[in-house]
């Protein structure tokens, strides 16, 4: 049984996405301290609505 090759055009990435999350992410938090990076987190979770 032969079967079609189909090429889906992606309208959202995932992992493409979640790289340009973590690579934000490491760039905010590259020269904080644990306490600046506890903080930054908490306030990232505020905006997030969790």
């Amino acid at each position: 049984m032969k079967t079609k090759k189909e090429v889906n055009e992606k309208e959202f990435d995932t992992v493409e996405t979640f790289r340009a999350i973590k690579e934000r992410i490491s760039k905010d938090i590259s020269e904080m301290t644990l306490a600046q990076i506890q903080e930054y987190l908490r306030q990232q979770k505020l905006k997030a609505g969790n």
